[in-house]
């Protein structure tokens, strides 16, 4: 049975819990295994056993349907950030379950915004022009060459074809980068000596996205922008994703990641911290347990939250509908994290 997760408690949630054998690609756990906040409103009485097994398929569907409500209540209207990328990027069958998600969550009400990168396009593209793709400290080389291909590639080929494959799912996209509508200006990253042109977002004007998410279209953005000069600059999609988040009010922003989400212990998939708060998961970055790749990406979500997201969750893209399983289930698809 599906229960619901409530905007606010009101005692203080702990530092942290963890979760062993966690499965995400169940839609339900038993009370005793949830991990998220729980409702007080009513939900359907599951059926017996017997009942359960002279059910026929419309049946079961329509009893998932109407559990869902109270999940549907709780974001219809709300702004969703999504951080689109990683293996559910890669992997066609991923590609599909991932869009889907994301039409059935506008069409029930939700105001999804979509935010991309493409670093296996980028580097495909790079090679077959005789451009070997370097890296230093994890980040992409960006000079000027391989500026103009990243910007073709994410702008012209993998933003439109995210923008194609929605209107064929049956919602209407938009494509954009932070260039349209000064979006996002950029500046030149921190730690940008010797990486070239890749960037940081220096300011964000969300008015350009406003009116097309309140007619229901759904915004599909490319990680590029330019700064005040108009120097276009590669910024880290994870980045886009959550000052955009901010700049919008948004209810949720959920990255899409090739790991389960953040772990107790970086060598057991199995030990799965399904919630944390903000000073949990600055301790754990401080004890050496968030590592690598992952601490960009908490930091990403520790802003947004401070700028007045609601919630930030880094859920794992190889799992199936994983977007509606953090969504609309009470356990969720990865590490939710909380203010």
């Amino acid at each position: 049975m599906f229960t619901l997760k409530p905007p606010a408690v009101s005692a203080p949630l702990p530092i942290f819990k963890t979760y062993q054998n966690p499965n995400p690609a169940a839609f339900s756990l038993p009370a005793a295994k949830t991990s998220r906040l729980k409702s007080s409103l009513p939900l359907a009485t599951p059926p017996t056993a017997a009942a359960a097994d002279a059910q026929t398929p419309g049946q079961t569907r329509v009893d998932i349907l109407s559990e869902s409500l109270p999940f549907i209540q709780r974001f219809r209207g709300k702004t969703i950030v999504v951080k689109y990328g990683g293996a559910a990027m890669k992997s066609r069958s991923l590609q599909t379950s991932v869009i889907n998600d994301l039409v059935l969550l506008a069409c029930v009400g939700l105001r999804p915004v979509f935010v991309h990168g493409g670093g296996p396009e980028i580097n495909s593209w790079l090679t077959r022009l005789g451009i070997q793709p370097q890296f230093l400290d994890g980040l992409r080389v960006t000079d000027a060459a391989t500026m103009e291909i990243v910007e073709m590639v994410l702008v012209g080929k993998v933003n439109k074809t995210l923008v194609s494959l929605i209107n064929k799912a049956g919602a209407t996209a938009v494509g954009l980068s932070g260039k349209d509508g000064r979006l996002l200006t950029a500046r030149p990253a921190g730690n940008s000596a010797g990486l070239g042109f890749v960037g940081d977002v220096a300011r964000v004007d969300a008015t350009i996205l406003k009116p097309l998410i309140s007619a229901g279209h759904i915004p599909v953005i490319a990680s590029v922008a330019a700064d005040e000069d108009g120097q276009a600059f590669n910024i880290n999609a994870d980045t886009v994703a959550g000052e955009l988040a901010a700049a919008l009010g948004a209810e949720k922003l959920i990255l899409l990641t090739d790991v389960p989400g953040i772990l107790e212990d970086k060598e057991d998939a199995s030990s799965l911290v399904k919630e944390i708060n903000i000073k949990g998961v600055k301790k754990m970055v401080e004890e050496g347990k968030v590592a690598g790749g992952m601490i960009p990406k908490v930091n990403c979500c520790v802003r947004s939250l401070a700028q007045g997201v609601r919630t930030a969750s880094i859920i794992d893209g190889r799992v199936p509908h994983s977007l509606l399983l953090e969504i609309m289930t009470d356990e969720g698809a990865g590490t939710m994290i909380t203010g």
